[in-house]
């Protein structure tokens, strides 16, 4: 069944070239423009890259703290217990806490949106994987959220830090800002993105790197992106 548009949408998508491939200046602009959700939308960019994820040093996976923020207020959690609890409150940590936490999410709470933890917490953290493994929410050495310098990781969780993986397609989705941010500040946000894709380039991979990029807001049709311009 063919999937159907409402006016907005379409309304939206008239005033996109679909043959066109944009700056990225131009394309920050246009979705600013064409945005029409009643609520401050992300903008989401995404690569389509030449990889395959069946080969392990093909996997992308890391974080970057984005140059001028998400626009949104991350709330933190830390899994840490002595001293570097302390530390985690002292940076701004919403919630720290030690196998009280993992009973607390045992539970059923998931009222955050990053989960930071001491390696020495992992063996407990662990009892809540299957939780948070599918939300997203899993510390991971790769992110930067398993580490014992959990105020310099609180600070960038809570200064705009994005994750960003491959999915099985070798597709990178990730979150770049707001509709309300100045079209500079998010292209500025788009450019880094698009400069942290380009450096992470596997060794091994042959031919055209990054097959197709674009951008759209959380309702909004996709801003086709010249690769070139990141």
């Amino acid at each position: 069944m063919a999937k159907k548009y409402g006016k907005k949408y379409l309304a939206a998508a008239e005033k996109v070239d679909s043959d066109k491939l944009y700056s990225v200046d131009e394309a920050a602009a246009l979705v600013k423009d064409i945005d029409f959700a009643k609520f401050d939308a992300t903008v989401e960019i995404a690569f389509n890259l030449n990889v395959d994820t069946r080969q392990a040093d093909q996997q992308l996976r890391g974080a970057v703290v984005l140059p001028n923020g998400t626009g949104k207020d991350q709330t933190v959690v830390v899994f840490a217990q002595g001293d570097k609890a302390k530390e985690a409150e002292a940076a701004g940590a919403d919630v720290v806490g030690a196998a009280d936490l993992v009973q607390r999410i045992s539970d059923g709470w998931l009222d955050f949106d990053v989960a930071i933890a001491t390696p020495d917490m992992m063996a407990q953290v662990g009892r809540v994987g299957r939780t948070l493994g599918p939300k997203g929410l899993m510390p991971n050495p790769k992110t930067g959220t398993v580490t014992f310098d959990v105020a310099k990781a609180v600070s960038d969780a809570k200064s705009g830090q994005v994750t960003y993986r491959t999915d099985r397609d070798g597709n990178v989705a990730v979150p770049a800002g707001k509709v309300s941010f100045d079209a500079d500040k998010l292209a500025g946000n788009l450019k880094a993105l698009g400069d942290l894709i380009l450096k992470a380039r596997p060794s091994s991979v042959k031919g055209t790197y990054v097959q197709h990029v674009s951008i759209s807001s959380t309702f909004g049709p996709a801003i086709n992106i010249d690769p070139t311009t990141l």
